[in-house]
């Protein structure tokens, strides 16, 4: 029983992940410019579905809102009863329904045509009524469901969530939409309860900070940089004013340009005024930062450039649980 559970549910996946793998030689030109138009548009994309599609419907619209994209769920049938006055003409429709007959939609969009509204339809039946009243038709049809009675959706909607979350990386990429954006509008997630954070609030201090003074040999330098895991070693002077830095992305790329490590200090070989960042820096714009110059690992200054903490990638992102001042 137990071997036989195991396999239905990993032929449900293989044919959900197969349907959605369908999906790559769709996208064309027609997507494209469902891209231009959303992006383009002064409104709002306004997303509407019956049932299952329904539900996918509402998930594409809070992934839309949360990465830039200003989207709202209409219920067709709320639509119907006076919730259609919600659109203008510098909106765009998006209609979402596998068999493209769904009539509580399909009712709607000549009202909404007469709003100048541009429609884009999510259909498994490119020639449907939904179909051939909309200017934009993206195919998310599917071979079958995994439901073994065929009728309850499954790869379907899989299909329609995965074509929306396409859109929706698209447009994060044509918004240059950030980090930073992101706390903005999700500052109640974990990812955005993090960002909102500054420097010193997760940094590693004490002990946990890789570093050693100017004069100390590769050697020992190497040894502390393994101790303490971070893939980086900092350098200081006497006053513990950072003076530069040696990555492990350095030291492979010495060991290639057989560049003589060993019996050498630090200073030699390091790279003098590394970027930093204080301690009141936002985690948004700390990372923002890191994203741009592709940089795991800063040292956080105080003013007088003394060293006080080295703030990491993976503390920003949520690797492990949340740590405070390395604790």
């Amino acid at each position: 029983m137990i071997k036989e559970t195991i396999e239905q549910a990993v032929a449900v996946l293989k044919t959900e992940a197969e349907s959605i793998l369908q999906l790559t030689g769709r996208i064309d030109e027609s997507f494209a410019r469902a891209v231009d138009i959303i992006f383009q548009s002064r409104g709002r994309l306004i997303i509407a579905g019956i049932g299952k599609s329904g539900l996918i419907g509402r998930k594409i619209a809070a992934t839309l809102n949360s990465t830039g994209t200003r989207a709202i769920f209409l219920h067709p049938v709320e639509a119907m009863h006076g919730d259609l006055g919600i659109l203008s003409h510098n909106d765009v429709f998006l209609a979402i329904s596998n068999s493209g007959e769904t009539d509580e939609l399909n009712i709607l969009l000549p009202s909404i045509r007469a709003t100048g509204c541009p429609i884009i339809a999510f259909t498994g039946n490119p020639h449907s009524t939904l179909a051939r009243q909309s200017d934009i038709v993206i195919d998310v049809g599917v071979e079958k469901e995994a439901c073994p009675l065929g009728l309850a959706p499954t790869s379907s909607t899989t299909a329609q969530l995965a074509m929306g979350d396409a859109l929706a990386v698209v447009l994060i990429n044509r918004r240059k939409f950030k980090s930073s954006d992101f706390q903005k509008f999700h500052p109640g997630g974990q990812i955005g309860r993090r960002l909102s954070f500054n420097a010193r609030d997760i940094m590693l201090t004490g002990e946990a900070v890789p570093s050693v003074p100017m004069g100390t040999d590769m050697e020992q330098a190497l040894e502390v940089m393994d101790r303490k895991g971070l893939g980086v070693i900092f350098i200081t002077d006497n006053h513990c004013s950072i003076q530069g830095i040696i990555t492990d992305g350095d030291i492979r790329r010495m060991v290639v340009g057989k560049t003589a490590i060993h019996n050498q200090p630090v200073e030699v070989l390091m790279t003098r005024n590394p970027r930093t960042l204080p301690p009141e820096m936002p985690l948004y714009e700390a990372l923002n930062l890191m994203e741009t110059h592709q940089i795991t690992v800063l040292p956080v200054i105080e003013t007088d450039g003394t060293l006080i903490g080295a703030l990491h990638l993976h503390d920003i992102l949520g690797k492990g649980a949340v740590k405070f001042n390395g604790t």
